[in-house]
């Protein structure tokens, strides 16, 4: 049986979901990049520090973003809610050490705010696109079972 929450992320269009999806990875992009550099400004240059608040922002707004109007997952309580944070969080390490090592190849090929920011983008970019994959599979994946059954495929 399909829920309420299932049954929503069927009616989003391919279209609709790349728009969605792509929208929320730059309001998490925005976010992630101007906590870095708050904390830049703060701390004369703290890179890793930058980089680790960046990430924890952009990790809490693209969770909350994604949860509620992507793959459409009800608060089903505390444990419920942590397991998918955890699950969540645990996709994202390697699309984060993709993002890192983008970021800080750019930084260390020509330690401008600008390419550090360009390698960034390119990084989340990708890592973004993979982790949608990961976390319809993984994840969120009563939502992904219900697309599977709909599509009359086996899993």
């Amino acid at each position: 049986m399909i829920r309420i929450s299932e049954a929503a992320h069927l009616r989003l269009s391919l279209q609709q979901l790349i728009i969605r999806y792509a929208g929320f990875a730059v309001i998490a992009t925005f976010a992630n990049l101007a906590m870095q550099r708050i904390v830049l400004a703060a701390t004369d240059g703290g890179f890793f520090a930058a980089l680790m608040a960046g990430t924890l922002v952009g990790l809490v707004v693209k969770y909350r973003l994604d949860k509620r109007w992507i793959f459409f997952d009800e608060h089903r309580g505390l444990r419920s809610e942590t397991r998918t944070f955890s699950l969540y969080t645990l996709t994202g390490i390697g699309t984060t050490a993709l993002f890192w090592g983008s970021e800080t190849l750019f930084w260390l090929i020509g330690q401008t705010q600008t390419l550090r920011e360009l390698g960034a983008l390119l990084g989340l970019t990708a890592g973004y696109v993979i982790k949608y994959n990961l976390d319809y599979r993984f994840v969120f994946h009563t939502a992904g079972a219900a697309d599977e059954a709909k599509l009359g495929r086996q899993q």
